[in-house]
Parts: structure tokens; C-alpha cells; sequence
């Protein structure tokens, strides 16, 4: 999923939930077992099974009539199997397509305060793997297309539906599997992803509703140095541990340069007006031609400023050595960076190379498998076009309906999620979500993982309403 680091810390609380009329007790009903169906399905790589939870929605759009040509279950291997599956609209525009992740990271009984695989509901919230991350998601999309379905309702384009293993590892992941082998089942003029949050609530109060226009590459890379090792006691000035950390002494300091995109331009043009005089003023340096060096420096000393103006690269991982009485002959490192969309990370590698300024520190990027490569993926994030007028006009209607009040910002996601499959194949993706999630309360990942219950039903009743609203903008 995408990894929230966003720039929310400087936006003040404005109004409250809105009192929308809600769902009815039949879709209350179906989206409550869709979701408990899903969270009772194991999808963990571990022991998991993907596959047992596409033919379950597979059997749902059976149920409610659709065709079986329209529905598929396909993938690379027994345990990782897709599911895809179209709602018919009249043809007059190109496809939309939803996409979603079945698959959930690992998630240990023994540290749960209840089972981790099992929907329970207590103190207002569902807990359980999969809640927030992103199984809420995969039912708010499936809910929708069976009530389009019950309705008669014809879209103007057909709706595709792909629920993917292999996000949360990034092996067998589903959505590039099925743009490679599979290209024409969901090929279409643009893509939705429910995998994000869509408001932040500061105690029940919306700071910021978001969409995620774009988003940074996720890349992993080894740094090592061997040496011949030797004795302790004959201490030697070819020190696999030294070298390594003087490299990465020097990593630390290391600075990607400046960058704006279309989406984190938009976004710092909107969110000038929430913040403080001489933050606004640095923003205007920023977004000047050429930008203000003093300005942008002032600016990326906030976390989460940098992150959405650099590409950046952080030693996540160390070890050394293999004795306490030996000389090391081998010390490495992973380094975690997220690459600013328009860089790929074999261009990252090379930056690497040249920051640690030793020769003898060998860097190579770790593959989804965990393949060591001595030359990077070519994969990048796709410059972002322009945000779509529709997509942005639907999102800012739906949403200030249920959080008048809260600002809506176009943002670029520090994180990264399979959405990339999809932009490097010429399919934009937007993350566009209602799920609303207080600031201080994030447990994506987490041990007690929980979605608040009336939240649940807020965010099914608002992927339903965005979508027709979106759908019927552009209806000729």
C-alpha cells in the first residue's frame, strides 16, 4: 500500500463529518459480509491463499448475475491467483479500471489482542489483517459493482474490477503479471486505487481530504565490502566495518536535488493559504522560476516537505563481521530509497555509487525476489500528467458533502504502491479513497490493526457515490 507520509502535520482541523443519509440495511448488510468474508481469508505469503479469496468474490458476481465471461480468475501460480472481473457500461467511452490488493502482510496471533483473521467488532471498531489495508478497500469496490448491477445501471464506460496478490511482498505481484500477460482484460484510459487514506481526522475533526496523483518508486539496495579479514589482535587499516560506515557518513549528507512535479506543484499552490506567514513565504519561493535556494533549504528541514521534493535514500539495515576476536572480512547495508517520479532506480544506483566515493563499497539493487542485481530495474514512476478535471471535480462534489470544510489536495505519496505497475504502462492511477483515519491512530502494518465501524460504512457509501458521480460527469 501507500506509505501515508504525507504533509498533514500543518493543517488545521475544519468542520465536521457531514450528516449524509447513509447506507441502507440491505448494502449495510452486504458490504458487512464482504468484508468479514474477506478478513476471514488468510492472504498473508507466508502460509496465505489469494487465490481462495478471488474465487470467493468470483462467486459473488455469479450470485448477482454477472456473466461468467466477464469474470476471471488467473495468475502465476496455485496460491496467487487474480480476479478480474467487468460490469458492461454502453461502450461510448474507454474503461475505467479499479484496482486493489487482496494479499495482507504477516500478522502473528501470539502479538494480537484478538485473531488476527477474524472480523471482530468491539469499542466501534472492526479489528482484524486487512481493515484499514486493505481489504475495506477491495469491498468498497466490489459492494459498488454489485449495486450498479442490482440497479440496471449502464456507466458510459465499461467498469473493470482487478483484485491482485503480491503488493505487500512485490513478488507475483498481480497487477504487473496481468499488464504483462493479460494486458487486454484490463486495459483502460485510466485507473482508480482505493489503497490510501482519503481523510485524516484530528479527534473525529477532517484536516484534509486527499488524492494521491502520484506517487515515488520504491527501490532497495545492497551496499557491501569484502576484504581479506584476519586477527584481532593485528588490526589492519582495511576494515570492511570502517569503510562501509564512512561511506555511509557520507551517504547522510548526500542531497538529491530539488524537484517539482505537476501534483506537488498543485499541492504546495493549495496548501500556502493553511500555513503560517513564513512558511506561505517559502512557498512562494519554492514555486518561483527559479526557486529560492534559502527557501528550499528552510522548507526540507520538515520531514515531509523534503520527502515530496527529493528523491531520498535512507541506511535502514546494518551487519559486520563474524566473530568478536576476528577482523571483518565483510560489511553491509540496506539502503531504502523512494525516487521521485521520472528517475529510475538504476539512475538511483549510480547516485549511490558516486555519494560513498569508495570503490570498494560494491552497491546493488535488491530485486522484489531478492535477487542481488548488479544493474537496477529500469522501472520509473511516470512523469504525472496533468490532474484529470473529472477525477478531481467528482472527488472535491463527493467529498464536501461528507467533510464540508476540508480541503481537497492533489498529493504525491512519499510511499508507493502497485498503482506504479499501471503509470509505467501508460494507465494514470489515482488514489482515491473515503477512508478516514485519525492522524495518531495509524495501525497499517500494525499489530490490532482496526477500521472504525460507522467509518467502514462511511467509506463504502463514499466509493459508491464518487464513482457515480465521476461516471455520470462524463456521460455525453
Amino acid at each position: 500500500m501507500i506509505r501515508r507520509a504525507l504533509l498533514i502535520g500543518a493543517l488545521c482541523a475544519l468542520g465536521a463529518a457531514s450528516a449524509h443519509a447513509g447506507l441502507d440495511p440491505a448494502t449495510r448488510q452486504l458490504a458487512h459480509d464482504i468484508f468479514r468474508q474477506l478478513i476471514e481469508i488468510n492472504t498473508t505469503d507466508s502460509v496465505g491463499n489469494v487465490t481462495a479469496a478471488s474465487e470467493a468474490m468470483a462467486q459473488r458476481f455469479r450470485d448477482a448475475g454477472f456473466p461468467e465471461n466477464d469474470i476471471h480468475v488467473l495468475g502465476p501460480t496455485e496460491r496467487t491467483k487474480n480476479f478480474v472481473v467487468r460490469l458492461r457500461g454502453t461502450g461510448k467511452k474507454r474503461p475505467i479500471l479499479l484496482i486493489g490488493h487482496l494479499d495482507v502482510v504477516e500478522a502473528p496471533a501470539a502479538d494480537w489482542s484478538t485473531d488476527p483473521f477474524k472480523l471482530v467488532e468491539k469499542d466501534g471498531y472492526f479489528y482484524g489483517r486487512g481493515t484499514v489495508d486493505m481489504k475495506d478497500g477491495d469491498t468498497v469496490y466490489v459492494t459498488t459493482l454489485i449495486r450498479f448491477k442490482k440497479e440496471g445501471y449502464r456507466p458510459p464506460r465499461d467498469i473493470i474490477l482487478a483484485l491482485t496478490a503480491g503488493e505487500e511482498t512485490g513478488a507475483n505481484n498481480g497487477l504487473d503479471w496481468l499488464l504483462k500477460n493479460h494486458r487486454e482484460l484490463i486495459d483502460a484510459e485510466f485507473a482508480l486505487n482505493h489503497d490510501d487514506v482519503g481523510i485524516y481526522t484530528d479527534n473525529g475533526k477532517p484536516l484534509v481530504f486527499k488524492i494521491v496523483a502520484s506517487e515515488k518508486v520504491y527501490a532497495d539496495f545492497d551496499l557491501a565490502v569484502a576484504n581479506p579479514g584476519g586477527h584481532s589482535s593485528l588490526p589492519v587499516p582495511d576494515n570492511a566495518i570502517y569503510q562501509l560506515a564512512e561511506g555511509l557518513q557520507r551517504l547522510a549528507k548526500y542531497e538529491f536535488p530539488f524537484e517539482l512535479n505537476s501534483v506537488t506543484r498543485e499541492y504546495f499552490v493549495r496548501s500556502q493559504t493553511m500555513e503560517g506567514a513564513e512558511n506561505a513565504a517559502d512557498i512562494q519561493g519554492i514555486l518561483a522560476t527559479p526557486p529560492d535556494p534559502g527557501a528550499i533549504a528552510r522548507l526540507s528541514a520538515d520531514p515531509m516537505k523534503h520527502a515530496l521534493t527529493h528523491t531520498t535514500c535512507v541506511a535502514t539495515r546494518l551487519e559486520g563481521g563474524h566473530a568478536n576476536n576476528a577482523l571483518p572480512a565483510m560489511a553491509r547495508a540496506t539502503v531504502n530509497c523512494r525516487i521521485l517520479p521520472g528517475h529510475s532506480a538504476e539512475e538511483v544506483r549510480k547516485n549511490l555509487i558516486d555519494a560513498l566515493a569508495n570503490p570498494k563499497i560494491a552497491v546493488r539493487y535488491i530485486a522484489p525476489s531478492g535477487e542481488l542485481l548488479e544493474t537496477a530495474e529500469s522501472k520509473h514512476g511516470m512523469v504525472p500528467p496533468p490532474m484529470r478535471a473529472d477525477v478531481l471535480r467528482a472527488a472535491e462534489k463527493v467529498a464536501r458533502s461528507f467533510w464540508p470544510g476540508a480541503p481537497v489536495m492533489p498529493v504525491m505519496a512519499a510511499g508507493a504502491s502497485d498503482a506504479i505497475y499501471a503509470n509505467v504502462a501508460g494507465i494514470p492511477a489515482y488514489l482515491v479513497s473515503g477512508q478516514s483515519v485519525e492522524r495518531d491512530d495509524e495501525r497499517y502494518h500494525a499489530r490490532d490493526e482496526r477500521n472504525a465501524v460507522e467509518s467502514f460504512y462511511r467509506e463504502v457509501d463514499f466509493g459508491y457515490r464518487f464513482l457515480k458521480v465521476l461516471l455520470e460527469s462524463g456521460r455525453r
